[in-house]
């Protein structure tokens, strides 16, 4: 099962997270497979969305947010746009648009950001945080930043260019280790927490000086960095928590909050279902739909964003105009 692990370090302004996604990222990766007309994700793009997904459940276990974080990369390579959505409960969902082929093996290491979606450098990451239950006039909170570091390089990992996000867009210090296969996507994120306001952190410094507070001047978060930084991909992958924790920090007093498992646990949702798609197909309206019929022999719609494909016959839609006929008129959208 999925699970998400939430850590302090006692009396330092460090807060950490682990997730691993396996059922709900097994889930994604069949869904799309299962599509008969797009296939499975190259395994370069299977690889960057797994890690999207594990640092877009990252970043919203992080914030009191009751809606979604949506997690875009688009650019110029054959990745036009990736996407990870998260909502407050930690469903979420992923897609990819591809503007050509991908033919990048991995070779064991993590997918290459520069070529998969920043070719030319036009590359670009940006956060949007969309609230539940918006007022009138509110408008989305959103933060975008290039997918070039300030001399202009290419980022190479999705790690690097999510830190400098953080930097840049949100001013945190932030470690980002991702790593995904076709098993399980997983993460470790580390972030320096302000140490004015914050009693528990009183013992990170004697003084409470601004300069404890400043982007790259806290030594123990530096050094809490360094060690996380050493977690290598394959680690990430194949050790439980436990031993990730241990191996990384066996000399800091950690304090853990209870795993988020189970019914609380990050897992896989999307928002398209059978009947949204039967309630699309009756506004289409039934000659259209027996048209369709007709040429085919049975309609096929798939989902833009999940992949998931539904099928009706002549009998399914039949079925779904004569219960229109007794309920009163909806529509809704499959994405």
């Amino acid at each position: 099962m999925s699970e998400l692990h939430k850590f302090i370090f006692d009396g330092l302004p460090v807060r950490g997270a682990i997730v691993r996604l396996t059922d709900a990222w097994q889930e994604i990766l069949q869904r799309r497979a299962g599509n008969s007309e797009t296939g499975a994700y190259p395994e370069a793009v299977a690889a960057l969305l797994g890690e999207m997904s594990a640092a877009s459940v990252l970043m919203q276990s992080n914030i009191k947010f009751n809606g979604a974080l949506v997690f875009q990369i688009m650019g110029d390579g054959p990745v036009k746009l990736a996407v990870a959505e998260v909502q407050s409960d930690l469903s979420l969902r992923v897609t990819a648009s591809l503007a050509g082929e991908v033919n990048y093996p991995l070779k064991g290491q993590q997918a290459p950001l520069a070529n998969l979606v920043n070719a030319r450098g036009a590359g670009r990451c940006a956060v949007t945080l969309d609230p539940k239950d918006r007022q009138p006039g509110q408008q989305p909170y959103q933060g975008v930043v290039s997918l070039n570091d300030q001399n202009g390089g290419r980022f190479e990992r999705l790690s690097d260019a999510l830190q400098f996000y953080m930097q840049q867009s949100e001013q945190l210090d932030t470690v980002m280790v991702l790593a995904a296969n076709d098993k399980i996507a997983a993460g470790l994120m580390l972030q320096r927490m302000p140490v004015k306001g914050e009693a528990n952190l009183a013992a990170a410094t004697e003084s409470g000086d601004a300069e404890h507070d400043a982007q790259g001047l806290n030594e123990e978060y530096n050094r809490i960095a360094t060690l996380a930084s050493s977690l290598k991909q394959e680690e990430l992958l194949t050790l439980d928590v436990d031993t990730i924790l241990r191996r990384l920090f066996w000399e800091e007093k950690l304090l853990r909050f209870a795993p988020q498992a189970d019914e609380l646990a990050p897992r896989f949702a999307c928002t398209c279902s059978r009947e949204r798609v039967g309630t699309m197909l009756v506004s289409l309206g039934e000659q259209e739909v027996e048209s369709v019929l007709a040429e085919r022999g049975q309609i096929e719609v798939g989902c833009d964003f999940c992949g998931q494909q539904y099928h009706f016959d002549p009998i399914d839609a039949a079925r779904l105009f004569t219960d229109a006929k007794t309920q009163p008129p909806s529509s809704a959208a499959v994405q």
